[in-house]
């Protein structure tokens, strides 16, 4: 039997922050600033960074997560195939939520999931062949038991398959109802330039949003990415933006137990905390604290500063961090000064 569905905030819009949702791109399609994002903790029981070992705890709280979220303004959920672990559980515990808790909301969210990484043996279970990306559609449709998503992405440029037939699967998509709006993830400028240039030459539906990695410690998409969304007139979603939690104050005094560091599936491991990096860290903390925000709200907010930057995808593992990130909302805005001091550090060159 499904369960109640919650009397969600009232308020959540009014009491989200001015300008809080923007525009992606060109498009029609208008983002909160800050998005969440199901990559970890929404996986099998045990797998989240809190260690819930116990279903009931683990589901309990993915769903305070997602009631948090959107009784804070954040009416977007990004999923993956495979995300996990294992792959595809994401999707599955974020489709019963969605059943059992959202039933009502269907039109005031945008969920978005996406194809391109391992997700089944065989030669036709990754990368961005059309065989692969329509079936893998229909198999993230089934786990989160929707008719349609609102966003799907091509996780990931493929080297070895024509970019005329990803995008042809992707126009498939959106064509069929099966997904709403289109989007790339990871491309590099150049392949962006093409993957449009493409859509236009054949009529193909465009994808409206690009969601690569970036944070104040990664900044590749800026002389490469964001001049050609610009010109193309797409959107932009972080995702990383906190630097899978290195820009938080969980790292200012060494590795906590529950940090993803200590996560055996995920980009950072003990390597990637040396004393130099701390070092950075205490005194973007510095900064961060003459604003009034915490480490990672400002880093949110930096992410933030282009207005090319369409919305900043968090990860959380328990319901008072996206409480907290959403603030960083609240002061977007950064003096030169602090530009100017904020690149001195990020370079190694302060003073």
């Amino acid at each position: 039997m499904s369960e109640v569905t919650p009397a969600f905030a009232g308020d959540r819009y009014q009491k989200a922050p001015k300008s809080w949702f923007r525009r992606c791109g060109r498009s029609g399609l208008l983002l909160p600033a800050i998005s969440m994002g199901c990559w970890h903790n929404f996986g099998d029981a045990g797998t989240d960074s809190a260690r819930h070992t116990d279903e009931h705890s683990m589901h309990e709280n993915a769903k305070a997560m997602l009631f948090a979220s959107f009784d804070n303004g954040i009416t977007h959920f990004d999923l993956a195939n495979n995300y996990g672990p294992t792959a595809g559980a994401a999707e599955s515990r974020v489709g019963r939520i969605l059943k059992e808790n959202f039933t009502g909301y269907r039109d005031e969210l945008i969920i978005s999931t996406k194809a391109g990484y391992y997700m089944w043996a065989g030669p036709y279970g990754e990368w961005g062949s059309r065989k692969y990306l329509l079936a893998s559609l229909d198999q993230s449709l089934k786990r989160l038991q929707l008719d349609y998503v609102d966003i799907f992405y091509s996780h990931r440029f493929d080297p070895n398959t024509p970019l005329e037939e990803t995008m042809f699967a992707l126009d498939t998509a959106v064509r069929s109802g099966k997904a709403l709006y289109s989007g790339i993830s990871s491309y590099s400028g150049e392949q962006t330039r093409r993957a449009l240039a493409i859509c236009e030459a054949h009529g193909y539906v465009k994808p409206i949003i690009h969601q690569p990695s970036y944070s104040m410690l990664n900044r590749w998409i800026e002389p490469d990415l964001l001049p050609a969304t610009g010109d193309l007139g797409l959107g932009v979603i972080a995702f990383c933006p906190l630097a899978q939690g290195l820009l938080t104050n969980k790292y200012l005094s060494g590795i906590p137990d529950d940090s993803r560091v200590r996560q055996p599936s995920g980009f950072l491991n003990e390597g990637s905390v040396t004393p130099e990096v701390v070092a950075k860290l205490k005194r973007l903390n510095e900064v961060a604290e003459g604003r009034g925000q915490s480490l990672a709200q400002m880093a949110l907010a930096w992410s933030l500063r282009d207005s090319r930057v369409t919305s900043a995808l968090i990860g959380a593992s328990r319901p008072e961090q996206i409480i907290e990130n959403v603030k960083a909302a609240e002061n977007l805005a950064f003096s030169p000064e602090e530009i100017s001091l904020l690149e001195g550090i990020l370079s190694g060159k302060e003073g």
